[in-house]
C-alpha cells in the first residue's frame, strides 16, 4: 500500500506541511508525462497490430479471388458449400452438415487447396438422445469417413429431444451432424475472397 506521503507526492502536493521544491515538482511532472506517453504508445501499438492483421486478411482474400478467376470447378464447389453451410467468423472455419458424402467432399477440398495436415482439422459430433448408445460407433464413423485420426476428435455434444419433437426426430439423422473446424485465418479469408469473386459482390464485414 502507498503511504499518504507517496499519494501526496504523486499528486504534487505538500508532504508533512512542507511544499515541494522545483526539482521534486519537475520529477512528478515527468513521471505523469511518461505514464501518459506509455498509455498512448500502448494504444498506438494495438492500432498498428490491428491494421497489420487486416492487411493480412485482405491479402488472403486477394489470393482467393485470384484462384476463383481460374474457373476451377472443384474449388468453386467447395467455396459455394462453405457460403451455404459455413460459419462466417473471420479467423476460424466451421462447417457443419449431416451428409457424410458432402462433409467428406468438403474436407477433400480443404486438403487439396490448403495443404492441411490431419492435426489442422478438428471435428465434433452433434448427437441426439437416440444416439447415446451408439456414440462411439458414430464418432468412429465420422473419423473413418474423413480419414482422420482419433486426435482430431473433440467432445461430442448430445442434445435431448423436447417433448414436442421427440417422436418426429428419432432416427431422422442416423449419424447426427459433424462439425469441421480449422483455426487458420488464411483458409477462412481465402474462401471469403473466392466467394465474393464467384458471386460478384463485396462483403466488407468478412474482412473487418
Amino acid at each position: 500500500m502507498f503511504s499518504e506521503g507517496d499519494r501526496a507526492t504523486s499528486r504534487g502536493l505538500p508532504i508533512n506541511g512542507e511544499p515541494l521544491g522545483p526539482r521534486h515538482r519537475a520529477n512528478v511532472g515527468a513521471t505523469a508525462r511518461a505514464r501518459d506517453l506509455g498509455l498512448k504508445g500502448h494504444s498506438k501499438g494495438r492500432k498498428i497490430a490491428a491494421s497489420n492483421r487486416r492487411r493480412e486478411r485482405a491479402a488472403y482474400q486477394d489470393q482467393g479471388r485470384e484462384l476463383a478467376r481460374r474457373g476451377d470447378l472443384l474449388h468453386a464447389a467447395g467455396c459455394m458449400l462453405y457460403w451455404a453451410e459455413g460459419s462466417k467468423a473471420r479467423n476460424q472455419l466451421q462447417f457443419c452438415n449431416s451428409d457424410p458424402q458432402l462433409v467428406r467432399f468438403f474436407v477433400q477440398f480443404l486438403r487439396q487447396y490448403f495443404d492441411l495436415r490431419d492435426e489442422d482439422i478438428r471435428i465434433a459430433c452433434y448427437l441426439f438422445a437416440d444416439h447415446i448408445e451408439r456414440q462411439r460407433e458414430i464418432e468412429r464413423f465420422w473419423l473413418e469417413s474423413l480419414a482422420l485420426p482419433n486426435s482430431s476428435l473433440r467432445r461430442s455434444i448430445v442434445n435431448v429431444y423436447s417433448r414436442h419433437s421427440k417422436k418426429k426426430r428419432v432416427n431422422r439423422l442416423p449419424y447426427g451432424t459433424c462439425r469441421v473446424v480449422v483455426s487458420k485465418t488464411r483458409v477462412t479469408q481465402h474462401i471469403f475472397g473466392s466467394i465474393q469473386e464467384y458471386g460478384g459482390f463485396d462483403r466488407p464485414e468478412w474482412l473487418d
